[in-house]
């Protein structure tokens, strides 16, 4: 290893959950370390997001009477590789097999390191939990409010959450259903009396994803990780058919960074990038995206360069979005599966009709939505609903039944008549078919059952995130009391889901299935290790951080020691 400007054993590139994983075992191992983040902010995506993590088997299953299983888990995850063509390329059952026996071990390791952990909501069920397997309560693990004084001055370059509250998730869903709720006012007291707290105290908490990468980052510089901003990693060194090293820009000028033991990547997707998205997921907006705008996807092309094998590229972590006047400057964008998803709403396409589930999975749900305008145009679809909902309700984020936001019927956003005929017309769908469709509902739901599509049989439909457990009916009401409305609904995303193909070390395969040297990903840099379907909540950021947690294991020689 010649001519680098500075060396360290353990290189990362992008500051993701799988990025502070790795480098928290490399310094157990006592290997130093550099994190190497492209844009001005740590954290990417998972600091903007709930930062969830799907850990099947996690402690606090357990401490709950909970017990999982590594069999149970594996039961469900195999039977889900039939939801969308099959066992796909990132996945195997070698590869499944370990998260499912690593994860655990990686939540416990992050505990011990002082990185304070909690089981997620109750009620927030894996997304097929009908199937064999399936949970419904919650796999889900995520951090404990961070007060980013912790931080020192290093808060600064932590990205910014949605969240900067003191409180849980599952705290804001329930407060959110503050119409259906009877609890929601004590929680908003609750809520409100720790604000004026922490403020006295001095203290700024944020939550979710900010939260969880707040503590890894402190928990990384506790045990003297190197953690730099603004280093865009442009080149993947290769001596000898091994990575040895990376190419980096930072003020403008080019630093060789070698790595002794090995390159992590956990750059992110391409969810920013157009020309990708136009090749690989055609008919997709990057504006459309909640991801950060460091998701490029530069390091998908380094890493196909070097000799690794994308896979799954048409594949997004789908996230329902409406389009309210001003969306395109919202930090995080409204989203449309808790609307759609709830009584009295459904969805339909530009011809009236209705063609999914409006609950279940929100990466299944804009996959339906993409593979539907092939035949029929549906993006945007239009969701349906009437003076019940909006009446309990809120349409993105703002409640409507007393006064409309200015702008969002003069700019044909929201379309509103007190006849599901001038709805139509509004909106430009047939009359009859839009008209037929909501009779054809309004049956299933006078029956108690959705035979079309079977919405709300399965428990995560009915969870405060996407139904209403709050009200008599939790997934299904009807639609009859004008006046009825309509907005649409694009097929938006938090990430892409595809990249490149990884074995169960993490390590970067070339065409031949063999292991490139020193080279390893993590994250939505990587074909996922769930394959074409997203298990639960937390399906990214969960195998991010084991797969970064198993990487370094393996780099260090610890396989068989955390």
């Amino acid at each position: 290893m010649q001519g680098f400007d500075e060396t360290f054993d353990w290189v990362v590139v992008g500051s993701g959950a799988g990025s502070f994983a790795s480098a928290l075992v490399m310094r157990e191992a006592g290997k130093s370390v550099t994190i190497l983040e492209k844009t001005e902010f740590l954290g990417g995506t998972t600091a903007k997001s709930g930062g969830v993590m799907w850990i099947p088997g996690n402690r606090f299953m357990a401490q709950d009477g909970e017990p999982d299983s590594i069999e149970a888990a594996a039961t469900y995850l195999d039977a889900l590789q039939a939801v969308d063509g099959g066992e796909a390329p990132g996945t195997s059952k070698t590869k499944r097999h370990s998260f499912l026996v690593e994860g655990p071990k990686a939540v416990d390791f992050l505990i011990e390191k002082g990185v304070k952990l909690r089981r997620g909501p109750q009620f927030w069920p894996d997304y097929y939990d009908e199937v064999e397997g399936g949970c419904k309560t919650t796999r889900t693990v995520v951090a404990e409010p961070f007060n980013l004084k912790e931080l020192g001055k290093m808060s600064a370059m932590l990205r910014p959450g949605f969240a900067p509250f003191n409180l849980l998730l599952g705290e804001g869903m329930e407060a959110g259903h503050s119409r259906t709720n009877p609890a929601a006012k004590k929680i908003l007291l609750r809520i409100a009396f720790r604000t004026i707290r922490d403020k006295l105290l001095v203290r700024k908490f944020t939550t979710a994803g900010a939260a969880l990468q707040g503590r890894m980052l402190k928990a990384a510089i506790d045990a003297g990780a190197d953690v730099r901003t603004n280093c865009a990693v442009e080149e993947l060194v290769i001596e000898d058919g091994a990575v040895t090293g990376v190419v980096v820009r930072r003020d403008g000028k080019t630093v060789r960074i070698g790595a002794r033991v090995g390159v992590l990547v956990n750059a992110g997707g391409f969810s920013r990038n157009q020309e990708m998205r136009d090749k690989y997921t055609p008919g997709t907006k990057s504006e459309w995206s909640q991801v950060p705008e460091g998701d490029t996807g530069e390091m998908h092309q380094e890493l196909e360069r070097v000799g690794g094998v994308l896979a799954q590229m048409d594949q997004l972590v789908g996230f329902q979005t409406t389009t309210p006047p001003g969306w395109q400057d919202a930090y995080v964008m409204p989203g449309a599966q808790g609307m759609t998803g709830k009584p009295h709403a459904i969805l339909v396409d530009q011809s009236g009709a209705r063609y999914m589930n409006e609950g279940g999975s929100y990466e299944l749900y804009c996959e339906t939505m993409r593979k539907r305008d092939k035949d029929v145009p549906a993006i945007p679809s239009w969701a349906i609903f009437d003076r019940q909902y909006v009446e309990k309700y809120k349409v993105a984020e703002k409640f409507i039944d007393k006064k409309i936001p200015e702008g969002w019927v003069e700019e044909g956003y929201l379309h509103t008549s007190d006849t599901l005929a001038g709805l139509a017309a509004s909106i430009g769908v047939p009359a009859d078919t839009l008209n037929a469709t909501i009779e054809r509902w309004n049956g299933f739901v006078a029956q108690g059952r959705d035979a079309d599509f079977n919405r709300g049989e399965r428990a995560y439909d009915n969870c405060g995130f996407v139904g209403d457990p709050f009200s008599e009916a939790s997934s299904i009401g009807s639609i009859e009391q004008g006046p009825f409305y309509a907005v649409p609904v694009v097929p938006g995303d938090v990430s892409t889901y595809g990249g490149v193909v990884t074995d169960e070390k993490a390590r970067v395969l070339n065409a031949d299935g063999d292991p490139i040297g020193g080279l390893y990903a993590t994250g939505t840099s990587t074909a996922s290790a769930m394959g074409n379907v997203y298990p639960g909540a937390g399906s990214s950021i969960g195998p991010s951080m084991t797969f970064g947690f198993i990487a370094a294991k393996h780099a260090a020689g610890l396989d068989n020691q955390l």
